[in-house]
């Protein structure tokens, strides 16, 4: 009778010996995955979400290790397959001809040189029966879960989350998905699916309880927040409630979580956890023209001044560095407080000392303000304020010219663009109203400004993109020759037309050249990426400036054109070089060149 003990002995030799035959390094493998009659979008989702298929790259070199990615490949090809609309397919995993399912663990091959994918898709399902409910009032379900309909796995997800998010924009925040009956009928390749929702209660807002280590005093984090207690469930609230906290610039992160039951009095509590940034930053900018030289912006900011998440900011800017034109520069601050006014709105304050040294005039002025902003939706604000301004100017008129004003600045920014700083969709639009009031004898009118760029890809890849600006500006109520220059308008440089020198289009005066009170900028843009950082641009600039208030069809134009090139830097922008020439107008003096980081619009 054999003796038990040294059975369970031998029994432990064999396990490790084929623990060490698994884990014994494979020397050479060959993988392949084959879906005859798949598409060859789906072939490519089924390499990229195969584990045998990457094993090399991610180094997997035991026969342990190629078993387990084999084993695990097919449930992750199945869903694959289910989320395409393939419910018939057939997936075979080989390992040098042996089906990977039925290799025993304690078994295993003691080298594999073959890994072999074959997949038959069988034919797409489409919808035989697709039925949710119920619905809530006004509930939009995707057109792609119908009758008749491709079907997958992701279309039937889709349905559910938008009759569950319909529920909670009525109130019903803890609605779910309750019952899914899902039937497959092969002979027809149709699936049926019948979803049942439960909505649950219809809810208000509770309390909002603040945790996190953060500088920022809780009272004025709850001003800014604005919780609406007491208010009807409703997720595009609570969303505005991340935004506000967002927006201040102060935090570096906001998560907002619903307590996971109401409370019995039908009210639901919200936790907000807050982590702040940093309270000092410093940034740099630079900005390179053939013509103006090298412009750099110092920027020093504070986020948490008073502890209400106050956002102080110095900026210095020095120009013309090495340029055709001495050295000029500014000088300025603002300070936003958040917390003083609404969850949407805030009070700031400006201060500003600027000189300006340009071929056709020479500034020198200051300024301070009050204003508030006003936030109608995340992509639309606006903002006011009063300002007191003092200049004196040397230009095209005179020198030594006094302009003492009060400015009412009035402006609306609306940006639907879908990236800031590289948008390839969307649009962006600014304007500005300034009436100025003179005062000491100073004329009194009024500047109007639009700044409109639209962006559109004729590509779903967003690799070539056609960009467009517009931009018009006016002079209303004073005479050409007694407005500030820095209230008239230039044309010529990279803000406006490259290719044509800074500011060299204005308006003949005597034997000087001086601002106009009108002006038209007209910009487009062809974007094409060559790889995942590289873009190449082709450009074309037209500008306009006249002495009335409006352009006209004898108002002196010029234009220029070029080409550019765009190097990715991620959520910085692109770092951007543009070549341009002038291609009409009398003010054209050859090449230039501007470099910067950013869009040039």
């Amino acid at each position: 009778m054999p003796n038990p003990g040294r059975c369970v002995a031998a029994l432990r030799a064999m396990v490790l010996m084929c623990a060490m035959f698994a884990g014994a390094p494979v020397l050479a493998y060959e993988t392949a995955l084959e879906a005859p009659g798949a598409p060859g979008e789906l072939q490519e989702r089924l390499t990229g979400a195969s584990a045998v298929m990457s094993a090399q790259t991610r180094g997997l070199s035991t026969v342990q290790e190629l078993l387990a990615a084999a084993l695990s490949d097919y449930r992750t090809l199945v869903q694959v397959l289910y989320d395409e609309g393939y419910f018939s397919a057939v997936v075979h995993i080989r390992l040098d001809g042996r089906e990977a399912a039925y290799i025993e663990p304690l078994n295993p091959p003691s080298r594999v040189s073959r890994i072999e994918i074959a997949v038959d898709p069988g034919r797409p399902f489409r919808f035989g029966r697709a039925a949710i409910a119920p619905l809530a009032p006004g509930t939009v379900l995707p057109d792609s879960f119908a009758t008749g309909q491709p079907a997958s796995t992701g279309r039937i997800q889709a349905a559910a989350v938008a009759g569950v998010n319909g529920w909670r924009a009525v109130g019903h925040a803890k609605a779910d998905v309750g019952r899914q009956r899902i039937v497959a009928r092969h002979p027809k390749a149709e699936l049926d699916a019948d979803i049942e929702l439960l909505p649950g209660p219809r809810l208000r807002f509770g309390q909002m309880t603040v945790t996190g280590n953060s500088a920022v005093r809780e009272t004025s984090i709850r001003r800014i927040a604005g919780f609406p207690t007491g208010e009807v469930y409703d997720p595009e609230k609570l969303q505005r409630v991340g935004t506000r906290l967002r927006r201040t610039g102060t935090f570096a992160s906001v998560a907002i979580r619903e307590a996971d039951k109401a409370n019995p009095d039908g009210t639901l509590d919200v936790t907000t956890e807050i982590e702040d940034l940093p309270p000092r930053r410093l940034s740099v900018g630079a900005e390179l023209s053939s013509r103006t030289g090298l412009d750099l912006t110092f920027r020093w900011t504070h986020r948490n001044l008073f502890h209400g998440a106050e956002r102080l900011q110095f900026e210095t800017r020095i120009r013309n560095i090495g340029g055709t034109e001495n050295i000029d520069g500014t000088f300025s601050l603002r300070l936003d407080r958040p917390d003083r006014l609404g969850p949407d709105d805030s009070i700031f304050y400006i201060a500003e000392l600027e000189r300006l040294n340009r071929t056709n005039y020479d500034l020198s002025r200051a300024r301070a303000g009050i204003g508030v902003r006003r936030f109608f939706s995340p992509d639309l604000f606006g903002e006011m304020s009063l300002n007191a301004a003092y200049s004196t100017a040397d230009d095209a008129f005179g020198t030594n010219r006094k302009f003492r004003y009060a400015v009412v600045p009035a402006r609306l920014e609306w940006d639907r663009r879908d990236d800031k700083v590289n948008a390839t969709e969307g649009f962006y639009l600014n304007t500005r109203v300034s009436p100025f009031i003179g005062l000491g004898g100073t004329e009194s009118g009024g500047q109007i400004a639009l700044d409109a760029r639209g962006y559109w890809s004729p590509l779903a890849s967003g690799r070539i993109v056609l960009a467009g600006r517009l931009q018009v500006g006016s002079v209303v109520g004073a005479p050409l020759s007694m407005v500030s220059p820095e209230f008239l308008f230039f044309s010529g440089g990279a803000g406006t037309v490259r290719g044509q020198p800074y500011e060299s289009l204005g308006v003949p005066v005597g034997g000087a050249i001086a601002g106009g009170r009108s002006f038209l900028g007209l910009s487009t843009e062809l974007r094409g990426q060559i790889t995942e950082r590289i873009s190449l641009v082709g450009f074309y600039d037209f500008g306009a400036v006249d002495s009335g208030s409006l352009i006209d069809t004898t108002s002196p134009r010029h234009a220029g054109a070029g080409i550019g090139v765009r190097y990715a830097l991620g959520g910085f922008g692109p770092v951007r070089l543009d070549l341009a020439w002038p291609v009409s107008g009398s003010t054209g003096d050859g090449l230039q060149f501007y470099i910067g980081i950013g869009q040039a619009f």
